[in-house]
């Protein structure tokens, strides 16, 4: 339990720097008004409250987790935005969903269902079975960052390590890379198959709720990688990044970042 409370609190505290991208992503798929869909994997239900919206007050969305604790969390977030009776829960596994086929008119799935550990197409077939004939099927991931202006060797080596190419690991096939969506899109017969990639910029000085959010970033991302690093690097490493660290480089006036997040859309054949 305070694994999984640690990983919710980091997903609150990343939402900020998120949630513009993740909003303007959402706003592509032109969600129909009514429409009922899946979040899959829907965490601690951060994106609910966007995707409820979004198909207006006719709609339904349903999120499903297989995480007791984070549909807890889920809950309580609609509940305080006044949303509980356009939205429902179900505990679940994306691999195995227990729904009805054709039960969607739409799925979105936001690091989750991109990141599948070995079987691509197994899981795709299994999101395709739940949306009906000529709905949506959307996995949203995030796909680059470049957080360390100035010091593009530094966050090149950082980025080449396990912890920073994570979830990907160095025995997967290339073909089982998120970035290689569009051919399991297309591999289970999907049609009008695309791609969309939305940047989030981020430029000082910034606020507080912003710079909590890319420290935890660089923590994420990167904390283990030291093992990987030489010694020069991993202590300029800590000098830039460390919150309480007085070159941390998000408090200079002039700092600029930007990352990206990957939509890979496709439609059920009718």
């Amino acid at each position: 339990m305070p694994d999984i409370e640690h990983y919710a609190n980091r997903l609150e505290v990343a939402d900020p720097l998120r949630e513009p991208v993740i909003r303007a992503a959402i706003r592509t798929l032109h969600l129909p008004p009514g429409s009922r869909g899946l979040d899959a994997g829907c965490g601690i239900g951060l994106q609910i409250p966007l995707l409820a919206k979004a198909v207006g007050p006719t709609g339904h969305v349903t999120g499903l987790d297989i995480s007791p604790a984070f549909l807890d969390r889920a809950r309580k977030l609609v509940a305080q935005v006044d949303l509980s009776e356009r939205v429902s829960f179900r505990e679940g596994n994306i691999h195995q969903l227990p729904f009805d086929d054709d039960t969607f008119d739409w799925l979105w799935s936001a690091d989750c269902a991109g990141y599948p550990t070995r079987s691509p197409l197994p899981l795709m077939r299994e999101l395709v079975r739940v949306v009906r004939p000529g709905g949506t099927v959307a996995i949203l991931v995030w796909s680059s960052q470049m957080l360390l202006p100035g010091r593009p060797l530094l966050e090149a080596r950082l980025n080449a390590t396990g912890a920073g190419i994570a979830p990907f690991s160095r025995d997967m096939e290339p073909e089982q890379h998120f970035l290689r969506a569009l051919g399991w899109f297309r591999g289970v017969g999907l049609e009008g198959c695309t791609v969309r990639t939305l940047v989030g910029d981020l430029q000082g000085p910034l606020t507080g709720e912003m710079r909590t959010a890319l420290v935890d970033l660089f923590e994420m991302r990167w904390t283990g990688a030291q093992t990987e690093l030489s010694s020069e690097d991993w202590a300029e490493y800590q000098r830039l990044c460390q919150s309480q660290s007085p070159d941390c480089i998000l408090d200079r006036p002039g700092y600029y970042a930007f990352f990206t997040e990957s939509l890979f859309c496709g439609q059920v054949v009718k």
